[in-house]
């Protein structure tokens, strides 16, 4: 036979005979990994589990009632689930921050044994245990505010995207992809929702409750009742997008009729005393000299 096409062969059938060793073979490395890529999704909840909660985490989970468990989910929520609070971890400091808290009240209650020492002790092993929660609530409120100012200028982006001939989804897109803030992300995270197979209407109530802004929340419900009805969502997205920038100058006046009385507390106790040593300071040094000198 010709040596060419013998060499030839070998050179195509030793290729492909070490392909398939190496995907057939149980012990190869290459077929380990294949199949942990193939088992992933089967464990993905346990492994999170596992990997997220260690034994501070675990007695967390033990010792918390399942109804403060769900509001604290609430609050991560909220607070736009940040990666280095997972509920595991939020969980598991809650427990070692008590015992610290604990500890540093007995040694403030056996340095100085006294009632309110003791009351001070308790309120720091309290104060402690309660510290994740204040932190979520804090960063989760500084996000709603974030959300509720972008909002109105994200619907007219929107309504100009819609007017101009995108679909609502598309324009919902454009607006979370040019956005940079909270409101943004989590309009993205809504159109992945509906990418993996969630339907819409869950989509959007999984967004309204996501979020404790009145105004998206309504819109959001304006949207669902929207694409129940069959209703052209242009209009509804044009009307919703005229109210919200109406709330915006109302909550614009609002705060600036709070502005005096905001303002009131320290013009009382900083300002004014100022004032008055600066004006009245020389009147009393120098009665003070004629007064002495007689």
């Amino acid at each position: 036979m010709n040596p060419v096409l013998l060499t030839s062969l070998f050179l195509v059938a030793a290729p492909l005979g070490y392909l398939g060793w190496a995907l057939l073979t149980p012990g190869n490395k290459t077929y380990k990994t294949i199949q942990a890529n193939l088992s992933r999704g089967l464990h993905a909840a346990d492994d999170v589990q596992k990997t997220s909660s260690g034994s501070l985490a675990r007695l967390g989970y033990r010792l918390t009632p399942s109804s403060y468990v769900e509001k604290l989910d609430k609050l991560l929520a909220l607070a736009g689930r940040p990666a280095s609070m997972p509920l595991g971890k939020v969980l598991g400091a809650k427990p070692a921050l008590c015992l610290v808290g604990a500890g540093l009240g007995y040694l403030m209650a056996s340095a100085a044994q006294k009632p309110m020492i003791t009351m001070l002790a308790l309120f720091v092993t309290v104060l402690a245990y309660f510290i994740p929660d204040l932190l979520l609530y804090s960063k989760g409120q500084e996000r709603q505010k974030a959300m509720q100012l972008e909002l109105a200028n994200t619907l007219d982006q929107m309504l100009i995207s819609v007017e101009a001939g995108l679909g609502f989804e598309s324009a919902m897109q454009r607006a979370g992809e040019t956005g940079k803030g909270p409101l943004a992300e989590e309009l993205v995270r809504t159109l992945q929702d509906m990418q993996v197979g969630r339907s819409r209407r869950e989509s959007y109530l999984a967004l309204a409750d996501r979020t404790s802004i009145p105004e998206l929340r309504s819109f959001v419900k304006a949207i669902v009742q929207a694409d129940a009805y069959g209703i052209a969502l242009s209009g509804v997205l044009r009307t919703q997008a005229k109210v919200m920038r109406v709330k915006r100058r109302q909550r614009a006046e609002e705060k600036a009729m709070k502005l005096p009385v905001t303002v009131l507390f320290p013009l009382l106790f900083f300002i004014f005393p100022v004032l008055f040593i600066i004006i009245l300071g020389p009147a009393v040094i120098n009665a003070i000299a004629t007064f002495s000198g007689s």
